[in-house]
């Protein structure tokens, strides 16, 4: 690794992009941030999710609607509707613009329900996870599926309200001349709350230490055991009652003196670990390859990144184009390409801290058995 630290590449990016602002050190820290959540979004698209792919959408505790918590990413049931090509000359692609389509009129869906997001806009920047309308119990998003000269090519797509699985990134920064933030165990509780709040399968610690699982079927019976044992039963299960309300969590985080290393846990890092069915963590060597290869050195045919990341980081609002949620056509395709072409050194990047022993393969394995569940007759 050209860098010995996390905290030293930090320095780099206060130096060399954001010695513009205000707190240069905490923008830089923000940035990074924003780089393990696109590593995640990427990682995820790479693996065949992009369709199934929420950002940001409210989701409801287990058993009660009334509270919801914001997660980054969700992974939902998700059923295709249509597809439609349309010319460069009409852009922006916006959600009524998706809706005037001849096929999605026919949807009956109505236009109090629309949304004002745009897919594509004039200048090219993409809405990852495009919602066109909130339906209730599922809402519409609409991806873009190519774009060439002269037309494109979008692809709509209804989606379940609850997910199957959720992903959280997890990253704090550290004041200069202190050890740890202060914040870094509230935020720790905050994510290890969301986790064992969200689905129906509940975790019990026994009094040996281990973790035990419960989960209640209609009847009012309960199924319960080691809570792993349990989790790969339902996962591997075509049981209505026992998928209906089931959400696995996946956890990644980041290193930054404060989560210490995937060998090396602190207080924050076991609160996490033993709340989330999945905790990655997402290296220093994993973060700076991202950064030297595609930031700071990269090659001619993956520029598009840098330009768009040092477009977003000039100290004027409203020009952000690197972000999870919106980021540049350009720089989407070049993520698309590299991430594919270095997948299994970016697998890598990604250490299993929980369950123990598990190797990243299988994370793969259980997303892509809980996507290809008939979740139609599951939810009814």
């Amino acid at each position: 690794m050209s860098y010995p630290s996390i905290d030293q590449l930090q320095k780099v990016l206060t130096e060399k992009v954001f010695h513009y602002a205000k707190d240069s050190k905490k923008a830089a820290g923000r940035a990074l941030g924003t780089l393990v959540e696109i590593s995640t979004f990427y990682a995820l698209k790479s693996w065949g999710f992009e369709r199934n792919i929420a950002i940001e959408r409210p989701l409801p505790e287990f058993g009660n609607d009334e509270i919801t918590h914001n997660v980054e990413y969700s992974l939902h049931p998700s059923t295709h509707l249509m597809t439609a090509e349309f010319s460069r000359d009409v852009l922006p692609i916006t959600a009524k613009k998706v809706a005037k389509n001849q096929e999605f009129i026919e949807l009956g869906i109505s236009a109090d329900l629309m949304k004002s997001h745009a897919l594509l806009s004039k200048d090219l920047i993409l809405r990852n996870s495009c919602m066109v309308c909130d339906c209730g119990e599922t809402f519409i998003n609409v991806y873009l599926d190519q774009l060439g000269r002269g037309n494109g090519q979008y692809s709509v797509v209804t989606l379940r309200r609850r997910p199957f699985a959720i992903f959280e990134c997890k990253r704090v920064g550290v004041e200069e001349g202190m050890r740890k933030g202060p914040q870094t165990i509230e935020k720790a509780k905050q994510g290890a709350y969301v986790a064992r709040t969200v689905s129906a399968l509940h975790k019990i610690r026994l009094t040996d230490g281990s973790m035990g699982g419960l989960i209640q079927k209609r009847d009012g019976s309960f199924r319960h055991g080691d809570y792993y044992k349990l989790m790969a039963e339902i996962i591997a299960s075509d049981d209505t009652e026992l998928l209906s309300r089931f959400i696995m969590t996946v956890g990644v985080v980041s290193n930054h003196g404060n989560w210490f290393n995937s060998e090396n846990h602190n207080k924050e890092l076991k609160v996490l670990a033993q709340s989330y069915d999945w905790l990655l963590f997402l290296t220093d060597a994993g973060i700076a390859q991202f950064i030297d290869e595609l930031l700071f050195h990269p090659a001619k045919e993956l520029t598009a990144v840098k330009e768009a990341f040092l477009a977003s980081y000039t100290g004027k609002k409203g020009v952000n184009r690197f972000t999870k949620v919106q980021i540049s056509l350009a720089a989407d395709a070049t993520l698309q390409s590299y991430f594919k072409s270095h997948m299994k050194a970016i697998e890598g990047w990604f250490n299993v801290i929980a369950p123990a022993g598990k190797q990243l393969v299988v994370l793969k394995d259980e997303l892509d058995i809980l996507k290809s569940k008939r979740w139609q007759e599951i939810h009814g």
